[in-house]
Formats: C-alpha cells, sequence, structure tokens
C-alpha cells in the first residue's frame, strides 16, 4: 500500500461547530456573539500551542456576520515581512492577531500594532488576539501597547482531557461523515502525541486512506498503515 505522510494541514474549513467546547463554555459563547456582534471590544486568548486558540480565530473570522469584512492575521508567519504586512488592517470589521507574543520587544512591530489598535478602535473594529500566556505575561517594551493589551477580556483556553479528547475526535469523525471506534480513538492517543492538532491531522489522512482502500477505520487497519512507517 502507498506510504502515507502523516504531516498534513487540516482540510475543514475551521469553524465554531468543530471545536469541541468540553470546559470552556464561557469562552465560546464569547465568541460566538463577537462573531454575531462584532461589537467594539478586544479579545485576548491565552493558552499552550495546541489548545486549539488558532482554529477559534478563524473560526470567528468564517462565523463573522454577512457584509462584515474579517481576517486571520498569523503574526509568526508574518514577521519575516515586516509590520508592512498588516497594512490596511485598521480597515477590517474583525482582526484576529494569532500568535501576538512573537512581536514583543520588536520596536517597529510594537509600534505598528499600537497604531493599528488605536485606528481600529476609532473605527470601532473589533480585535481578537492569542498567545500562550495572558498579556500581563508578556515583555512588550512599548508601554501603552502593553497597557492596551492588558485591557483586553483575557480567556484561557483549557486543554481537553483524555476523554473529552476521544469526545473531540468523535465530534471531528462525525463532520467527516463517519464514525469512529471507541478503542481506535484510545489507540490513536496511545500512538500519537496527545494533542488535538496533531490527533486530528492524523485522523484525516488515515480516514482518507480508509476511504482509498475501502476499508473501515479499525486498529489494524490503522497499525497496517501507521506502524511500517
Amino acid at each position: 500500500m502507498k506510504q502515507l505522510t502523516l504531516a498534513v494541514q487540516h482540510k475543514e474549513r475551521a469553524a465554531v461547530a468543530s471545536f469541541l467546547t468540553a470546559r470552556n463554555t464561557e469562552l465560546v459563547a464569547h465568541l460566538r456573539h463577537v462573531a454575531a456582534n462584532t461589537p467594539a471590544t478586544a479579545t485576548w486568548i491565552a493558552g499552550p500551542h495546541t489548545a486549539g486558540k488558532s482554529h477559534l480565530l478563524q473560526a470567528v473570522c468564517a462565523a463573522t456576520a454577512a457584509g462584515r469584512r474579517a481576517a486571520y492575521l498569523p503574526l509568526e508567519s508574518l514577521l519575516p515581512f515586516g509590520p508592512a504586512a498588516l497594512e490596511g488592517a485598521e480597515q477590517l470589521d474583525v482582526a484576529c492577531y494569532d500568535d501576538i507574543q512573537v512581536i514583543a520587544g520588536l520596536d517597529e512591530w510594537e509600534r505598528g500594532l499600537f497604531s493599528l489598535w488605536q485606528r481600529a478602535q476609532e473605527r470601532g473594529g473589533t480585535l481578537l488576539f492569542a498567545a500562550r500566556e495572558n498579556p500581563a505575561h508578556v515583555a512588550y517594551g512599548l508601554a501603552d501597547l502593553k497597557s492596551r493589551l492588558a485591557s483586553s477580556a483575557v480567556f484561557a483556553v483549557r486543554e481537553l482531557n483524555d476523554d473529552e479528547q476521544v469526545e473531540a475526535l468523535n465530534l471531528r469523525a462525525h463532520l467527516r461523515g463517519f464514525e469512529l471506534p471507541a478503542e481506535t480513538a484510545k489507540y490513536l492517543q496511545r500512538r500519537f502525541p496527545r494533542d488535538m492538532r496533531t490527533l486530528c491531522d492524523v485522523l484525516d489522512t488515515l480516514d482518507d486512506a480508509a476511504f482509498a482502500a475501502q476499508r473501515r477505520l479499525t486498529v489494524p487497519f490503522i497499525r497496517e498503515i501507521v506502524d511500517k512507517r
């Protein structure tokens, strides 16, 4: 059988419905409100690298009310292009800045973001930020920027425990149109790193392989594909 590459990207468009709420009820309710009403507010989402922050930011963009302009801005990817990469962002109704911690200590970037904040607030824009820590713990050099970011509504993403991960994998399988046996989900947890980004990528790839082979996504099938890598 053809060798599989398991390092793949998510195929589905991020959506709030595909994020298992679990213990993040307040955060998800807040983001649904933001997407539907685009209030003139700032929100900061803090959490580990694989907690689902990027998914949530992209989901807000996808769910933003019709007629509103929204964009997902991954600062870690944009960093090599300089602050000019954010030109025009103040015109957005919803601007979602991911990995906001990467510009800390970079004077030109910090001043550029502070200027964008001011202009977005003047227009009544909605700002969302995501980082691994809350704003008080990020070492920004520009005091005005640090103060503004600290004034955001701060939410912490709670990572899923083992049982919640199984539930999340079942949700993803359901959205892809198949049932995931409990033993298969638990095998994936044992076999791969226990973060949802990796597990979802692996599940998507294996589902594609099972479809191509006209097989069910069982533990023996996964072993046949994965354990020979």
